[in-house]
């Protein structure tokens, strides 16, 4: 129970010197940036999973080459998708140009070149706003320190203007400077945990998508395409 001196967690950050309330209120509004990254990363990632899943089911349960690039625009978020468009894309843009008689060396290379362009645009693609996260993840302690340091500077620059040395005087002040660090680790620590939450999901995209095109240039070779 609060006694009538006390001062409660809002009373402490509006009672903080400008420049200490301006830190807590840049470390909410990066922790706020966190938290709808990491919803709509989330939420990314897991439609993406999905469609490759359906894609992949799919090419592999019949699909011809032709069907597959047609089925493949109905999968938007699946990488794996959107990578086997670009090859197949390409491949017929070979044929269709004044090298029709291309060797099949020739139409390998463009395809390898297709699926590589495209999966570093996929993964670039997943990895946005990821940069945010462990940026926060790494500075926002710092900054919070920095907020606590200053609020204790000033606390002591009001001891040395006052005079009044006593705990009670001084409490208020370290209090407030030090709700800067609190706030400070309550952005850094989510943020990194989902940094390396999400960063593993979109590896394991990065592996999946490499295997299919593995199996995609196998398939093409068998079938006499490249």
């Amino acid at each position: 129970m609060q006694t009538p001196t006390s001062h409660g967690i809002f009373d402490l950050i509006l009672g903080a010197s400008f420049i200490v309330q301006l830190v807590m209120l840049g470390l909410f509004l990066a922790s706020v940036a966190c938290w709808a990254i990491i919803l709509l990363k989330r939420q990314l990632l897991v439609q993406a999973k999905k469609q490759n899943d359906q894609f992949l089911q799919g090419f592999w349960g019949g699909w011809n080459i032709s069907e597959a690039f047609t089925r493949a625009a109905d999968f938007p978020l699946s990488p794996v998708a959107k990578s086997f468009a670009a090859a197949i894309r390409e491949l017929r843009k070979l044929g269709e140009g004044n090298v029709k008689d291309a060797t099949g060396s020739l139409r390998g290379d463009v395809v390898v070149r297709s699926l590589r362009k495209a999966n570093q645009a996929e993964i670039a693609n997943l990895e946005h706003s990821l940069s945010w996260l462990a940026t926060t993840a790494s500075a926002a302690p710092f900054v919070g320190l920095f907020g606590t340091v200053w609020g204790i500077m000033n606390s002591f620059q009001g001891i040395a203007a006052s005079g009044n040395a006593s705990l009670a005087s001084v409490a208020p002040g370290i209090s407030e400077a030090l709700i800067a660090t609190a706030i400070g680790l309550f952005a850094a620590i989510p943020a990194a945990i989902a940094f390396n939450a999400l960063n593993a999901r979109v590896r394991t995209q990065a592996v999946a998508l490499d295997a299919f095109n593995q199996d995609l240039l196998n398939l093409l070779q068998r079938e006499g395409a490249i």
